[in-house]
């Protein structure tokens, strides 16, 4: 099953292009970020610039792996459900769900060895500009110079190659699964999950208020309660889509046309599916939001205050910027990818709707309208999620609401989640509508 990955990829490269590009992104993050630890443990490092240095790396490697992981995950998943065809031939043909198994993970092995290694030049020079960023603030000394050693390529091609193989096994075995009985316990188990995460998230914002804010470590309450919010709303976002459908639908296809009465039809149909999308979403407009508005409230606190900025406050400012820039960028490609491959994968249905009289002008009005729910939808949950956070710290921070730059903050947010969501949509779905109508039917996606 090895040689038949290495001939799958081989023989159809851009299907894999979306999984290398995550790697990629991944890798070179994870070992930019973890040379900082070989930087530390080097000869001569004052205690000041070595704790700066190992926070920074531990803390971000942290959030890496995570999104390392979903990233894979998320792109490993749809392709796997798009080779459902495949899979089930190779198992007519004699292939054993093992087989199968070890055939997509082998292929996920490889695709993470090679962005790994295209990785290693990127994470060399961001290891560098990361440090020229630490010392320009004072933060490390201005005589450390930046080591890339055996930290940051065991931690790249370690988390990488652990995060695509278990991705792939997950995305594989769901896909094997033909027990018809497992998917309700399944669900079950997700939603109480989501509802787990939710309560979790209350109690962390409301937990915020007994706090003096005075404490150092003020801003964990209200920023892990925002971050589990979203993540409880991300869970439950297939079952938020179809409620919402329910009770908008009908407006909305009145309003859109026929291409609007097509989307509500289809998002409701393809909810499950599309519940990766607003995942990302939701993750994206939620973390973004209550991180850089705690940042710019504990900013104007210390500026109130009278004080200059220490050492320590430096260090989380720089974290938190740090860590959003990664989830915008993970999100992004998470996202784009998703997109892709899911609007790309419906060649054949765009083909039917044309041959049954649609126009396609009325087929991009329909993929526009999916991707505008979708975007508004993410936004909606992901913005309450990230402002019952940053309210409660602001709250009790400065007792005051929230500074004038939120607006700015949600808007730049927006522009980035829906400009990503519409493009990607659209020019996928133009793409495919070059096909002719009879040849997209005649051939399967």
């Amino acid at each position: 099953m090895l040689q038949l990955a290495i001939r799958s990829v081989r023989k159809r490269p851009g299907r894999f292009v979306g999984t290398l590009l995550a790697t990629f992104l991944g890798a070179a993050i994870s070992m930019a970020f973890n040379s900082l630890h070989d930087t530390a443990g080097a000869a001569g490092i004052d205690d000041t610039s070595a704790e700066t240095l190992g926070l920074s790396a531990g803390v971000v490697g942290g959030y890496g792996t995570l999104l390392v992981f979903f990233a894979v995950a998320s792109t490993l998943t749809v392709n796997v459900r798009q080779r459902a065809s495949e899979i089930t031939l190779l198992r007519q043909s004699g292939a054993t769900p093992a087989q199968v198994k070890r055939m997509i993970m082998g292929e996920a092995v490889l695709v993470a060895v090679l962005g790994t290694a295209l990785a290693i030049g990127p994470a060399m020079l961001g290891g560098r500009l990361l440090l020229d960023m630490f010392q320009e603030t004072d933060q490390v000394a201005p005589g450390v110079d930046h080591v890339f050693g055996p930290i940051a390529l065991s931690a790249g091609f370690g988390v990488t190659l652990l995060a695509s193989a278990g991705a792939a096994f997950l995305a594989v075995r769901r896909a094997t699964r033909t027990a018809a009985g497992a998917r309700a316990p399944r669900a079950r188990l997700r939603t109480a999950g989501g509802v787990l995460a939710l309560l979790g998230g209350a109690g962390g914002v409301a937990a915020t208020y007994a706090i003096d804010p005075a404490e150092p470590g003020l801003m964990a309450a209200p920023a892990y309660g925002a971050i589990l919010l979203s993540v409880g709303f991300a869970t439950l976002s297939g079952g938020l889509l179809r409620t919402l459908l329910r009770l908008f639908g009908r407006p909305i296809a009145a309003l859109t046309g026929a291409g609007g009465y097509l989307a509500v039809h289809n998002t409701r149909r393809r909810a499950a599916s599309l519940a990766g999308v607003l995942m990302t979403l939701v993750l994206f407009t939620g973390i973004t939001i209550a991180t850089i508005c705690i940042q710019v409230v504990e900013s104007d606190a210390i500026e109130a205050a009278g004080v200059g900025k220490s050492v320590e406050d430096k260090n989380v400012e720089t974290l938190n910027l740090v860590v959003v820039g990664i989830i915008a960028a993970f999100c992004c490609v998470m996202l784009v990818n998703s997109l892709y491959a899911a609007t790309s994968y419906r060649r054949h249905e765009f083909g039917g709707q044309r041959l049954a009289g649609a126009t396609p002008r009325q087929v991009l009005t329909m993929v526009a309208t999916e991707s505008g729910l979708l975007a508004v939808i993410g936004l909606f949950f992901g913005t309450v999620a990230g402002l019952a956070g940053a309210l409660a710290f602001a709250d009790v921070r400065l007792e005051a609401g929230l500074p004038g730059e939120t607006v700015l903050i949600w808007l730049g947010t927006a522009a980035i989640a829906v400009t990503a969501t519409m493009a990607t949509s659209l020019l996928t779905a133009r793409r495919a509508l070059r096909t002719p109508a009879i040849q997209a039917v005649a051939v399967a996606a």
